[in-house]
């Protein structure tokens, strides 16, 4: 039977998200996957495109970001396009008896196929956790088709051999929804965060069907190494394996992530990718209200110091999520588009700090405070631009 509604999907529903949405099951190489379409695409315009970590749908991960009312904004501006992983969404049927599930390589190459059914041209893509990985895969096999990607608790690796039998015999030992909230939640907030975590284990026992959230799960536990490599100039700038747009790495400092999410940043462009790490905060970087305009002073710095022409998990999303809205205007700035977008929240004074990131080389880090009364809104001079730093790590 599929699993019926549980707390988060009824609490998601009935909301404008849920108004002008196409469903679609599109057929790929490797099989059905089903996305949600909301809005036209806007004539060149890259479409907004998520996807979900496991345990999760487009529903828990991103209706609440998506429905919060700051992102009318950004909806009007572009379409949004939910994938969900197959056997994932609400009221999914079970697969058959022995079924193959799509490796996350395969995953990933389900997406051209998508974008060829609904005529996308290209997207920004937001991922989280096993979402992460799959828009990374899909992003470095085909750059022309990527914009611009947000990383949330990606991890690049492959599980090593001690890691897959510490997996398998937890499968053997513990059920699926201990496991999949162990990968969205650190030790501390699990026992710390009681009606938190109640309200996931939930959601993940009535929402997801089982057996196809273990399919999900084991194909998770066997990707790949993602096998990129940082540029370096003057030896292998025009060969390394990297990503080719704009990446923002997101985690919280006592995320289970944050070891998985620094050796990302280590192996991507320097000159790219921001690693965006926050203090205090756990799985659930968002959480903290005290730091939301913190955090979204951060991303603006990090992105105008980039150079474009304007400028912990999914739950996340679910939990704050006006804290990633305009954090999300800006990165979307960063790449030409909005530029008259309001940032009505912001009033704020510059600072510098030294820092170094998580690959060992000595680079400064670009901090941001907030105080609300201070004077108008900070933009980089043309003497920060030309001492600009090789890469952007920001912890706040």
């Amino acid at each position: 039977m599929p699993a019926g509604p549980g707390p988060l999907a009824q609490n998601a529903s009935g909301n404008f998200q849920d108004f002008n949405c196409q469903e679609h099951n599109i057929e790929t190489a490797f099989g059905v996957v089903h996305v949600t379409m909301r809005g036209t695409p806007k004539g060149n315009r890259p479409v907004i495109l998520t996807y979900h970590d496991i345990g999760l749908n487009h529903k828990s991960c991103f209706n609440a970001f998506f429905n919060f009312e700051d992102m009318q904004e950004i909806t009007r501006h572009f379409a949004v396009c939910h994938v969900d992983a197959p056997g994932q969404q609400e009221g999914a049927p079970p697969f058959p008896s022995g079924y193959q599930y799509s490796s996350m390589d395969e995953l990933a190459e389900m997406l051209p196929a998508v974008l060829t059914h609904l005529s996308l041209k290209s997207i920004i893509g937001i991922g989280v956790g096993a979402g992460a990985y799959i828009l990374s895969r899909f992003a470095l096999n085909h750059p022309d088709l990527v914009e611009g990607i947000v990383l949330i608790n990606i991890d690049p690796c492959a599980k090593g051999w001690i890691d897959w039998a510490v997996a398998k015999l937890s499968g053997w030992t513990t059920n699926i929804v201990d496991i999949v909230l162990a990968h969205h939640f650190g030790h501390e907030e699990l026992q710390a965060n009681l009606d938190l975590i109640q309200t996931y284990t939930l959601h993940i026992a009535q929402d997801i069907n089982q057996d196809n959230l273990q399919l999900f799960l084991n194909s998770y536990n066997s990707r790949r190494d993602l096998e990129i490599e940082r540029p370096v100039l003057g030896i292998n700038e025009n060969t390394a394996k990297t990503l080719k747009c704009p990446a923002l790495l997101v985690v919280g400092d006592s995320s289970p992530a944050v070891e998985a999410v620094v050796e990302c940043n280590s192996r991507l462009d320097p000159t790219k990718t921001t690693l965006l790490k926050m203090a205090d905060c756990g799985g659930l970087p968002q959480v903290v209200q005290v730091r939301t305009h913190f955090l979204v002073e951060q991303i603006r710095v990090v992105l105008k110091h980039m150079l474009y022409s304007t400028c912990s998990n999914a739950l996340c999303f679910s939990l704050q999520p006006g804290k990633l809205t305009e954090a999300f205007k800006y990165f979307v700035q960063g790449m030409g588009y909005m530029p008259t977008a309001s940032m009505t929240r912001l009033i704020h004074s510059r600072t510098q700090s030294s820092s170094s990131v998580g690959s060992g080389e000595s680079v400064r880090s670009w901090s941001h405070t907030t105080h609300q009364g201070e004077g108008p809104t900070g933009t980089l001079e043309a003497a920060d631009i030309q001492d600009a730093p090789q890469t952007m790590e920001v912890y706040c």
